[in-house]
């Protein structure tokens, strides 16, 4: 195949992404603070980050990285196991544990690698020393989660979402010497629901498996000090593995695995994706650290949030809309085919409301949708006059 040829698949291959209103682009925004955004020389409320807790824009966590980059740098230079691990990334990783509530946590770059990184340090044990692993996937789990099992080519099964009775078949059927592991998310990032965590539980008593638990969107929104839905739940001891990502309440970049002892050696030992990996910043390792101090000082800010999205899901349902379950600041409004979502979100930009369009492949084809998330520093005027906006715009996305 010539270069001629190749560009010209490419090309046809996004002219079919604009055919069926799945073509995507970057859009360059300025951010304002928090919840307020500038885009294409107009400013706008922002409903599409997940800055849970606004600490994107907190004093502290600002000047806890411009403190770090003075004093280390603003990159690590390597890999964490040649020279690219500090004083920084061990408090960072000591105080994420405290939170956690587990012995030890791993920094990665990014909660894409940390999923994978937990992923590919799991698989290893079925290299022949510890027997066979099969995976055990909620239906809408984060790609991340399905890329990195995937790739590791060990038998891997998929559960209806949130389907326990299915689950219990799957895991019955299994060989005893086979290691199970269950991959979930507590809070799931496109319909805002929780995994059943309880059920959970008492199948775990029952039949024991390994739960590979994402708290993404759980941390800092759930538990005391934010330490996420399993811990708001009285579960926090359920997973064996959780991964947290820094980018979302936490309002910085970056995730980590959380476990045992054993658990973190054996990412450090067998995971590729922190093996060969730079190390973050030192930065990016104080700014996490600083996160969770600001929201064991700050409770309000996990209170507000809850209250802001607890009040929206409520009139929208008293309105008529079909709102997923759960309380969680994810509110998905599902309008069906890419062309109705990507028309309600304009819509609701000549409003002055930044919400994007969420469509294939990120959701199921026929789920395209709005995805409207809050944040503690959104303010009540704002709020009440995204409720009048989406109950104006519903009858014509419907």
């Amino acid at each position: 195949m010539d270069e001629r040829t190749f560009e010209r698949l490419l090309a046809e291959d996004l002219e079919w992404q604009k055919s069926v209103h799945r073509y995507r682009r970057l859009r360059v925004v300025r951010a304002i603070d928090a919840t307020h955004l500038e885009f294409e020389g107009r400013r706008y409320v922002n409903f599409a980050s997940n800055d849970y807790l606004g600490l994107t824009h907190h004093p502290r966590l600002i000047a806890a990285a411009r403190e770090a980059a003075a004093a280390w740098g603003t990159g690590s230079g390597a890999a964490a196991l040649i020279s690219g691990y500090g004083e920084a990334h061990r408090d960072a990783e000591e105080a994420i544990a405290r939170w956690k509530g587990t012995e030890s946590a791993v920094l990665l770059p990014s909660g894409y690698q940390a999923n994978h990184a937990a992923v590919q340090a799991i698989a290893a044990m079925s290299n022949g020393l510890g027997g066979d692993v099969r995976f055990l996937l909620d239906k809408l789990v984060h790609a991340s989660l399905i890329d990195a099992v995937r790739a590791t080519e060990l038998p891997r099964r998929v559960f209806p979402h949130n389907h326990l009775p299915k689950l219990r078949r799957l895991l019955e059927e299994a060989d005893d010497d086979q290691l199970q592991v269950v991959v979930t998310e507590s809070i799931f990032s496109m319909d805002g629901d929780a995994a059943d965590l309880a059920g959970l539980g008492e199948l775990k008593r029952q039949r024991p498996f390994v739960l590979l638990l994402d708290e993404a969107h759980g941390g800092g929104v759930y538990g005391p000090q934010g330490g996420g839905y399993a811990a708001e739940a009285g579960l926090a001891g359920i997973a064996d593995v959780t991964i947290v990502t820094l980018s979302k309440a936490l309002g910085g970049i970056g995730g980590a695995v959380c476990g045992s002892n054993l658990l973190c050696e054996a990412v450090v030992n067998h995971a590729r994706a922190f093996i060969f990996s730079t190390g973050v910043p030192a930065s990016v390792a104080a700014v996490a650290k600083e996160a969770i101090a600001v929201m064991t000082d700050e409770p309000w800010r996990q209170q507000r949030v809850r209250e802001l999205a607890g009040r929206t899901r409520a009139e929208l349902r008293r309105a008529g809309l079909s709102i997923p379950d759960g309380d969680s600041p994810i509110v998905p409004l599902v309008v069906g085919d890419e062309s109705a979502a990507l028309r309600a979100a304009e819509q609701l930009r000549e409003k002055g409301m930044f919400v994007v369009a969420v469509r294939p492949p990120t959701v199921p084809r026929g789920s395209s949708r709005i995805r409207v998330t809050l944040s503690s520093a959104h303010t009540d005027e704002e709020v009440a006059a995204l409720i009048a906006a989406l109950k104006d715009l519903w009858p014509s996305t419907a």
